[in-house]
């Protein structure tokens, strides 16, 4: 091993870069979400301002390297082997475990793996070296009091950004109401000097504590006049908060810049130990036994109790790369999307669907808040609700929230993550952001009757997804360091490749398949301009029914050749295409109601017969499609007589007529032609009335008891659903000229 140790060496580091741009793509850009959701500045402008809190952070992160040289195990009871045991099986495990959660679309966080990884890499060295009689308990071996202190630390401090975002939103709102530029000129110079001495207090007096290049006189001289810096910062920030404000400055706008500054810079102080932490820690190690000239194998590590040391250049080089995957990230946006759309003020697509967990939580909630209610003067109640009015809401064109609520989330979520830091606690950065999201928006009144299943299904989902990371991450570093420990040499050339494996995988694989997005949903929900409004659902009609169209064509031609084939597969698989295919109608369904419902006295109104009609055909074409499909499947899955050539002949020819009345309504909700109404309607109607005849005869046959009574009535049960397929088509041709004439 002692012959492999610098190419291992290279390896870590290799693997620690990995993990540094995996990391940043997935988990930095959460500090930018009050910025990007209250449109304070364009997205490229927000990048650019976090990354300078980035290398600002970089520099006063040396304190938390700690964590990884000696805050889980006591390094003066293992030998320099059983440590690069730990270390290459925390690496390792926390890249596998980043590409295994990114492809399911689950949450993790890099400070959550980062502990529990440690804990189970240590644990299982730890049972080796006890039952081998090396003297030491597993209690001496393990730290498990601090260990403990860090677990508690993250999850409770999930609580504690929930509660204080609610209490401390709930009073902003108070203050400010959501007519928020009402008497701000009495309001924020005190506000704005408050939000940014909080920022500067948590950002600088605490970070500063634990940066390599701050001298202990100068630590000394800032801790002898704390109180007199936050007093003159106080001061000097409200009188310019207040004269940025007379300077037609939107201050708030400026506050919640700062704030992604001071945010992106707690994100660099606390979470860069999770990415360069161990690999540093490894490096030491390397170092240690170069020096020394000893085994690895008989070399305890005790050197790691010392205080850490990291090269001021190390930092400042990992601060440097992760800005470069900052600014280059293609998966930013995504990353950003899930607190969004869960914090959004106003109703729209719900990212989750609804559960019974969040159903029982939601109907607890309101009985609660009816309870509570009932003891509330009324005068009180009244007073409370005027202050929450959102009719006269002031909001950014295309924001998700207010300047208000990204301020108070931006704020309270940096100086609870930087208190973290001066403390030595890796809390974990996107989950006090994300709670923190979550609790100000709960008390903005975000998450109303309507949505509020949904969103608590969401927050479910993704608290569910955290504690899967510390079960996962324990169990893999544990694993992996038994491996290690068994095989040694060989079973790390193993793990190594596999972990390349995935590292090389995902650089070939940057062509990712993007998220299906629906711009025009969402310009129209973020517009205020009602005749923009009123020509996006139009054109978000228009698409949506061309696709339900486009895939009704698809799946009938699969049901009739799948049936006449008696290819079991293929309708099965149509069935559950059905299901699917209904649950998207539904949806686009529910957004263009959404995008109604803003355009009250608008002429559009005056269409909604027409809209509701062109989405009732569809539904009852799909409908149609599954009483083709389910019987057939049965009767194929069966094995009974397949359908006889004149059967199939006639179909084919029911077929060629029901496909043609689809591409016809197909053509009219592209081309909108209204002057071929009446001759697409006529041809249609000809294709009606010929399958009507079919089934005549049909009807003629069985009664004549001329064929297999089961096929016989199979098949006219199809040709009945072919009919009303095409009856629904005829009806849409004209549903859409309708929907589409000027008023």
């Amino acid at each position: 091993m002692a012959t492999m140790l610098p190419i291992i060496l290279g390896i870590v580091i290799l693997l620690a870069v990995m993990g540094l741009c995996a990391g940043v793509s997935n988990d930095a850009c959460n500090f930018m979400s009050s910025a990007v959701g209250t449109k304070s500045a364009s997205y490229r402008v927000v990048t650019i301002i976090a990354s300078a809190g980035i290398l600002a952070g970089a520099a006063i992160s040396n304190g938390m390297m700690e964590i990884a040289r000696n805050g889980v195990f006591a390094p003066e009871y293992f030998y320099a082997n059983e440590l690069i045991y730990i270390f290459l099986a925390v690496i390792i495990s926390n890249l596998i475990l980043l590409d295994v959660f990114n492809k399911l679309g689950l949450p993790t966080s890099t400070s959550v793996s980062l502990v529990f990884e440690l804990i189970g890499a240590t644990f299982a060295i730890a049972i080796f070296k006890t039952n081998s009689g090396g003297g030491a308990e597993l209690s001496e071996l393990i730290n498990t009091g601090k260990a403990m202190t860090m677990i508690l630390g993250i999850f409770v401090s999930v609580a504690i950004a929930f509660a204080f975002s609610i209490v401390i939103q709930w009073l902003t709102r108070i203050i400010f109401t959501f007519n928020y530029k009402k008497n701000l000129k009495y309001k924020i110079g005190v506000f704005g000097g408050i939000a940014t001495t909080a920022l500067v207090y948590f950002m600088l007096i605490k970070g500063l504590k634990g940066a390599s290049f701050i001298n202990a006189g100068t630590k000394a001289w800032i801790d002898a006049n704390t109180g007199l810096i936050l007093l003159g910062c106080l001061v000097f920030f409200s009188i310019l908060m207040e004269i940025l404000y007379f300077c037609k400055v939107n201050v708030l706008k400026v506050i919640v810049l700062i704030g992604t500054f001071a945010l992106a810079m707690a994100f660099a102080g606390n979470d860069l130990v999770n990415f360069i932490g161990v690999p540093l820690a490894c490096l030491d190690t390397y170092m240690e036994v170069r020096q020394s000239g000893a085994a690895l194998e008989t070399h305890l590590m005790g050197s790691l109790n010392s205080p850490a040391t990291a090269s001021f250049m190390y930092i400042m080089l990992a601060g440097l790369i992760m800005v470069v995957t900052l600014l280059t990230s293609k998966k930013a946006k995504d990353v950003l999307q899930t607190s969004l759309d869960l914090s959004k003020q106003n109703a729209g697509d719900e990212s989750f669907g609804s559960s019974y967990a969040a159903r029982a939580v939601v109907r607890f909630s309101n009985n609660m808040a009816a309870a509570v209610s009932e003891s509330v003067p009324e005068k009180a109640k009244t007073w409370v609700n005027s202050r929450f009015n959102q009719k006269d809401m002031i909001m950014e064109d295309g924001a998700s929230f207010d300047l208000i609520r990204g301020l108070v989330s931006i704020v309270l979520a940096s100086m609870l993550i930087a208190l973290g830091t001066s403390l030595k606690l890796p809390l974990s950065t996107t989950y006090v952001v994300f709670m923190v999201s979550m609790g100000a928006s709960l008390a903005d009144r975000a998450w109303s009757r309507e949505s509020a299943v949904f969103r608590v299904t969401g927050v479910i989902s993704v608290i569910g997804g955290w504690l899967i990371t510390a079960v996962a991450a324990f169990l893999l570093a544990f694993l992996i360091a038994i491996i290690f420990q068994l095989t040694q040499t060989a079973g790390m050339v193993v793990m190594v490749a596999l972990a390349l494996f995935f590292v090389l995988k995902d650089i070939s694989n940057k062509n990712h398949e993007d998220k299906a997005e629906d711009k025009l949903f969402d310009e129209a929900m973020q517009t205020t301009d009602k005749d923009n409004i009123a020509n996006l659902i139009i054109r978000h009609n228009s698409e949506s029914m061309q696709q339900l169209i486009a895939d009704t064509r698809e799946m009938y031609i699969g049901v009739t050749k799948a049936f006449i084939d008696e290819d079991i597969k293929k309708l099965r698989s149509i069935i559950s295409q059905c299901k699917i295919e209904k649950t998207t109608m539904k949806t686009m369904k529910r957004k263009e109601l959404q995008m109604i419902r803003r355009l009250d006295g608008h002429d559009i109104f005056k269409k909604n017969t027409w809209f509701h009609l062109n989405y009732n055909c569809v539904e009852q074409a799909l409908y149609s499609l599954r009483r083709i499909c389910e019987p057939c499947k049965e009767y194929v899955d069966n094995s009974f007589s397949p359908l006889t050539e004149e059967y199939v002949e006639e179909l084919s020819s029911v077929m060629v007529k029901t496909l043609k009345a689809i591409d016809d309504a197909g053509f009219m909700l592209r081309y909108v032609a209204a002057d071929k109404l009446t001759e697409m309607t006529d041809s249609v109607k000809r294709n009606e009335d010929f399958i009507m005849d079919v089934c005549i005869r049909q009807m003629d046959r069985i009664q004549n008891k001329q064929e297999n009574l089961d096929l016989a009535v199979l098949y006219l049960n199809i040709l009945q659903e072919s009919m009303e397929i095409v009856t629904e088509m005829r009806h849409i041709l004209r549903n859409t000229v309708k929907l589409n004439e000027k008023i």
